[in-house]
């Protein structure tokens, strides 16, 4: 079973989002398209491929909703067959440092020396601990051949 193929919207070379955030997709569906997918996979990402070649949606609303297939298939495919973008899990784990290392040690900073205005001060060691851990995944994911290339940008 194959992946169809994206079908080309007059009004998308109008709007520079709505096209760069088109031709990014497109380029995830050419990088699936190369792996051997599970049938159930690739149901999966047809139903929404057609659902946005069906679309009647323009604009900010379309571009949104490609945003929104775009997350769930990237999310599919790392769920199941462990697949991801490139830079994904330092994407993830920036985000994830900031707030589950970040914050707390700036409190347990700004509890120990008695100026609760240090908080702040933890998050950039929580985006440094951050990004180590998700560069080390994504180099990991890379040699196990497991990385996909295309970079997904939000």
């Amino acid at each position: 079973m194959n992946i169809i193929e994206l079908k080309v919207k007059k009004t998308i070379s109008e709007d520079i989002k709505l096209s760069q955030i088109y031709d990014q997709f497109n380029t995830l569906l050419k990088e699936l398209r190369k792996r051997k997918l599970p049938d159930s996979t690739v149901q999966s990402i047809n139903k929404d491929v057609e659902e946005l070649n069906t679309t009647i949606l323009t604009g900010t609303d379309l571009r949104k909703l490609i945003k929104t297939k775009q997350t769930a298939i990237v999310r599919l495919i790392e769920k199941e067959l462990k697949l991801v973008p490139k830079n994904y899990y330092r994407t993830l784990w920036l985000a994830l440092g900031m707030t589950a290392f970040g914050i707390p040690l700036g409190v347990l900073f700004g509890v120990l020396i008695k100026i609760p205005g240090l908080f702040a001060l933890g998050i950039p060691f929580g985006l440094a601990i951050g990004v180590t851990v998700g560069t080390t995944m994504d180099k990991k994911a890379f040699n196990e051949n497991r990385q996909l290339n295309v970079e997904i940008k939000y």
